[in-house]
């Protein structure tokens, strides 16, 4: 970036103020769908797959159109369109909190899909339209990402209270006070901008762009469920043979939807493909951690959140000084010496014992997480920051999918590994007392044998947690190991291939990024 940056005033940092407000409350709503699931499930009478759609049409539609509202605010303006989604998640919102059947639900999540895919890749680029100053633009950013992940910390604390005193649907409405915020203020903080050039919004191309990505995270996400089948196969293939059509239409069209010469800048490439791996190395490690609390330590929702808030909390720091400590190291060093700390802690969850106590399990997490903050943060600031002003909402939609892809990988590829190392010690050491079918049920997955354990008798049933319990255990200590080497092969690749970036100036060195 070079030329004269503007300074951001007030009127900016209290636009920002909108905007963090409002990814909190949503990510609080987001977050605690989980707690409320089981209590809505018994309300709505929600089959099995029917919970399952309730839990992961969100994440389909938000992946779906990430990448066509990104590139429809660059087109009609990105203030509009961030209020327009509010507006769809408000409404939404309440439509999911007074669901009368599991239908509707599904219906609900999918909008607030389509709705939340709005507000992240708008909220980056009217953040880079307020921020021009790259030194604050990074601090912005920041700031935003905290208070997303403030969100995802405090949000099963306040579910747990909403739940305690008041009906499921009121998990739902969390997220209304803060879209009605956005409503009234944003017209008022917010700026607009809209590339006048962009042309026509070319439909065809959003159909393969949902038509590639849909099948590919379903895929995967079957893949991680019930392992290889040929089904799930076929629908991976689908995506992926898609998006070759999709990424030829768009090198023939005037005005594509996605604008692949992005791609050639060496910084925008190198941090949209850093943030994808990140993503998918260290988003199974949460699961696993939450599952090894719930299911291994048998603890509750509400003190597996507080024994998790640590984490969450070294990130929400990490977050915040990673573009301060920027300003004094190049970002390559920085994002590299932040991953080497999360490969640590990836080590230390790799040694966790199922019979130890929780602080190498807290420590262990607590350095993954503080050390994806430099990466996390520092990213879409160099994502954003190398897009032309134009194409902000563009690049704001490609590192929001860059993320969701990443976690859906992570989710089938690794928590493929730790089935498969659950299943193997299962198959090695099940009682063989146990019926058949039961038997089936408890080699699938921890879940599984928790419900086989409740209904045989004591002593073979702590037997059979025993063993689950140390197979999950394995499960995951593979995992982190996997992650930790590959991690550190990321780290290495970013700290050559960014070297040339410095914050400070808001420049690279040479003469170009490509």
């Amino acid at each position: 970036m070079t030329g004269i940056q503007k300074k951001a005033g007030a009127k900016e940092w209290l636009g920002l103020a909108v905007l963090v407000f409002a990814s909190l409350l949503v990510s609080i709503d987001l977050f605690v769908l989980v707690l409320a699931l089981p209590y809505l499930s018994i309300d709505l009478k929600a089959s099995s797959v029917e919970q399952i759609w309730i839990m992961d049409i969100y994440g389909f539609m938000l992946a779906g159109f990430l990448i066509t509202m990104g590139t429809l605010g660059d087109r009609i303006g990105r203030r509009r369109l961030l209020l327009m989604g509010a507006l769809a998640f408000g409404f939404a919102s309440i439509l999911a909190a007074f669901s009368l059947n599991p239908e509707m639900l599904i219906m609900s999540r999918a909008l607030l899909g389509i709705a939340g895919a709005t507000i992240a890749p708008s909220t980056l680029a009217l953040i880079s339209n307020m921020f021009s100053d790259s030194k604050q633009r990074g601090v912005a950013i920041s700031i935003w990402m905290a208070g997303f992940m403030g969100g995802a910390a405090i949000g099963p604390l306040i579910g747990g209270v909403l739940l305690a005193n008041y009906w499921w649907g009121s998990v739902f409405l969390l997220g209304v006070p803060a879209m009605i915020v956005l409503l009234l203020l944003g017209p008022v903080l917010l700026p607009e901008y809209r590339d006048t050039n962009a042309g026509r919004l070319d439909l065809f191309s959003v159909f393969l762009s949902l038509a590639s990505i849909l099948p590919f995270i379903y895929g995967f996400k079957e893949l991680a469920n019930y392992g290889w089948n040929l089904l799930n196969l076929l629908f991976i293939l689908a995506g992926l043979g898609i998006s070759v059509v999709f990424i030829k239409r768009q090198r023939t069209l005037t005005n594509p939807l996605l604008d692949l010469r992005l791609f050639s800048d060496r910084t925008l490439s190198t941090a949209i493909g850093g943030q994808l791996a990140a993503t998918m190395l260290m988003g199974i490690i949460m699961l696993l951690v939450t599952q090894y609390l719930q299911l291994v330590k048998g603890l509750p929702p509400l003190q597996t959140a507080l024994w998790m808030l640590p984490a969450v909390s070294a990130q929400m720091i990490s977050f915040l000084v990673s573009p301060m400590i920027a300003q004094k190291i190049r970002p390559a060093y920085l994002i590299g010496g932040g991953l080497a700390i999360s490969v640590t802690g990836l080590f230390l969850l790799s040694q966790v014992d199922m019979n130890a106590g929780l602080t190498l399990l807290v420590g262990g997490y607590a350095l993954t997480n503080f050390g994806s903050g430099p990466l996390m943060t520092l990213a879409p600031n160099m994502i954003i920051g190398s897009a032309p002003p134009e194409k902000a909402g563009s690049a704001g939609g490609l590192s929001q999918t860059s993320s969701e892809f990443g976690f859906a990988l992570g989710l089938a590829v690794l928590g493929s590994i730790s089935t498969a190392v659950y299943r193997n010690r299962m198959a090695d050491s099940i009682p063989r007392e146990l019926p058949n079918g039961a038997s089936s049920v408890a080699r699938d997955n921890i879940a599984g044998a928790t419900e086989v354990a409740h209904d045989i008798p004591n002593q073979l049933g702590n037997s059979l947690m025993a063993i689950a319990r140390e197979a999950f255990t394995s499960g995951m200590n593979t995992v982190a190991v996997v992650s930790a080497v590959l991690l550190f092969v990321v780290a290495v690749i970013i700290v050559i291939m960014l070297r040339h970036v410095n914050l400070s100036t808001g420049s690279t060195d040479n003469q170009n990024s490509s």
